[in-house]
């Protein structure tokens, strides 16, 4: 009986093993991680690091619904523990719970319940973040006609600023919770977003502005938080008692011509050849038309001796 016993409780220790064994997460290194990522499959990550209660806590969670996240929207799950790769995709570091869609990064905001991430998730397999230039910007927006598509919340951010880079996850997070009620875009302003950026006064990178109802409010705060995003959004930027009119949309023309007398002002040495080119061509003209009248008057005098 006794042997028996043993028999039995060594299987019920296998088959807890096995339990275990299927609930955990598979870590993956950097090296893999990237692969993933910039693949065409959609991989949700779980960013950890060592002595992390909060990180456990996290875990815990994710283990619970993996399966549930791989058959409702077909993601794979996976953990990167003590990864450098969390330094670009979430200012905040560890724990982080990021859902990418094709290489799009979806930072998770909110409590640790299952049922919470899983919603968001399933709810947002798509970007919700707009990518608008100056070609679109007007036309999607109508922000100097009044908004009448709704509020707009934008993100002016330019590929040479790091930082930036990190705000893309963060931004699709406060999207995430807001699309319902207002819309959210992006805008290099140093590639294809240059005029949109100038009409707006932006001058650096990164900078957010709320448009609404014709008017211009600017999140001035240094904390990109999505806390603090989402609270100017819904409530903060009321304290903006006296907020800009939307500046006029310049037309091509005007764009074209103050373009080009930009180039040129910043520009000194061509400046200096342009100036040294129309004082030759000013010459070149006086010069033939000084030969053409000499000319004309010796014809003149030819015609009278005879």
């Amino acid at each position: 009986m006794i042997a028996i016993s043993k028999i039995y409780t060594n299987c019920f220790l296998i088959v807890i093993g096995l339990l275990c064994a299927s609930a955990l997460i598979e870590q993956v290194d950097d090296t893999d991680l990237v692969n993933l990522i910039t693949g065409k499959e959609s991989v949700i990550v779980l960013f950890t690091k060592d002595k992390c209660v909060e990180c456990d806590e996290l875990q815990l969670v994710v283990e619970n619904i993996q399966n549930e996240l791989k058959e409702t929207i077909g993601a794979i799950v996976v953990k990167a523990h003590n990864s450098h790769m969390v330094n670009i995709y979430d200012p905040s570091r560890e724990p982080s719970l990021i859902y990418f869609r094709r290489g799009m990064p979806l930072l998770y905001y909110g409590d640790y319940k299952e049922d919470e991430i899983v919603q968001l998730f399933a709810e947002n397999q798509e970007p919700i973040v707009k990518e608008l230039s100056d070609e679109n910007f007007e036309h999607l927006t109508q922000a100097a006609t009044g908004a009448t598509t709704g509020d707009w919340f934008v993100f002016f951010y330019s590929t040479d600023c790091v930082f930036c880079l990190r705000l893309h996850a963060v931004w699709e997070a406060v999207g995430a919770r807001l699309k319902r009620r207002l819309n959210f875009a992006r805008v290099d302003r140093l590639v294809a977003g240059i005029s949109t950026a100038k009409r707006f006064h932006i001058v650096e990178s990164p900078e957010f502005i709320f448009l609404r109802q014709g008017h211009v409010f600017r999140y001035t705060a240094k904390d990109y938080t999505p806390a603090k995003l989402i609270e100017f959004a819904e409530t903060g930027y009321r304290k903006q008692t006296h907020p800009e009119s939307v500046p006029p949309e310049a037309n091509s023309i005007n764009n074209f011509f103050a373009g080009q007398l930009q180039a040129l002002t910043n520009n000194l040495q061509l400046l200096m050849i342009a100036s040294v080119t129309i004082c030759i061509f000013a010459a070149i003209v006086v010069v033939v038309k000084t030969l053409a009248k000499k000319k004309l008057a010796k014809v003149k005098k030819a015609a009278k001796s005879k």
